[in-house]
């Protein structure tokens, strides 16, 4: 641990001893590096993945995990590679999108999990949507909150704003007034949660975020895995409306909601009373008879 990350990783120990469960650190050995699960819940539950949006960390899910556990699934709270976190990106790197699914892949193999259900936030659920898309067989069920990149582009407005994040010279400062401005009306950030953010954004060395364009129409049609999509009623990254009309037309099957009174950011937490119970009800599918 070095000085520069010391607050910012004391600062994950403290919002992960908040979650109402115990925790198991487990720890994954890929070819890019080592990779840190939070996990929780049953060991012989079913495995539920948890993927966190940028500079989040799995931490983020201390409104939620708990939840999820107690109904049963064996919770992976996965700390993305080279994000800030307690994942170490000390290996090859992951070069492009299929680096990155199959950095995703060795995780799984390593946790010796044949198949899970997935949910991802923001960033986290656009790499689980590419994950269904690449590993079909391995995804039960797929739930998306606020995804990005998923099925509209940004705003134009949200771009603008967003570009001083990725200017020289990141402070705390600059991170805490972006996450403000994006949770605008809504209920308040957690301040832990917001700190930790923050300190991630400005201290912890991370490497390039691999990204790309969404899915194309053609190969969204493809997916036959069953989707949650909950779409924040006042994200400022996208239009909710938009993205959920393409969402039915695309995945006819899935179900499709808009949660009021939630941004981007905030959704996993601000929405917790409403996501959880959701979310367990997604992923336990009614016996056929």
């Amino acid at each position: 641990m070095s000085a520069r990350t010391a607050p910012f990783l004391a600062a994950y120990d403290a919002l992960l001893a908040r979650w109402p469960v115990p925790v198991e650190a487990l720890t994954v050995r890929t070819a890019h590096g080592t990779t840190r699960i939070n996990a929780c819940g049953p060991a012989d539950g079913r495995p539920l993945v948890l993927l966190h949006g940028g500079g989040a960390t799995s931490t983020m899910w201390f409104a939620n995990a708990g939840a999820w556990a107690e109904a049963g699934h064996r919770v992976l709270a996965v700390d993305l590679i080279g994000d800030p976190g307690r994942s170490v990106h000390d290996g090859a790197a992951l070069d492009g999108v299929p680096g990155l699914l199959g950095w995703l892949d060795a995780v799984l193999d390593g946790l010796d999990v044949r198949q899970a259900d997935f949910c991802g936030h923001s960033y986290g659920g656009w790499i689980a949507l590419k994950y269904a898309l690449h590993a079909p067989a391995r995804v039960g069920r797929l739930a998306l909150l606020d995804p990005s990149l998923c099925f509209t582009g940004y705003r134009p407005g949200y771009l603008l704003r967003a570009l001083p994040l990725f200017l020289p010279h990141r402070t705390p400062a600059r991170a805490r007034s972006y996450l403000d401005w994006e949770t605008g009306d809504t209920p308040r950030l957690d301040p832990a949660w917001r700190e930790l953010y923050a300190l991630g954004y400005a201290d912890f060395p991370s490497s390039p975020v691999v990204t790309g364009p969404r899915p194309s129409p053609e190969r969204l049609r493809t997916l036959t895995t069953p989707v949650l999509t909950l779409l924040a009623a006042q994200s400022r990254p996208h239009n909710p409306h938009h993205s959920a009309r393409y969402a039915r037309r695309l995945l006819p099957e899935a179900e499709v909601a808009i949660v009021p009174g939630t941004a981007h950011h905030n959704l996993p937490m601000a929405a917790a009373q409403t996501l959880n119970p959701r979310l367990t009800t997604f992923l336990t599918p009614t016996p056929q008879i």
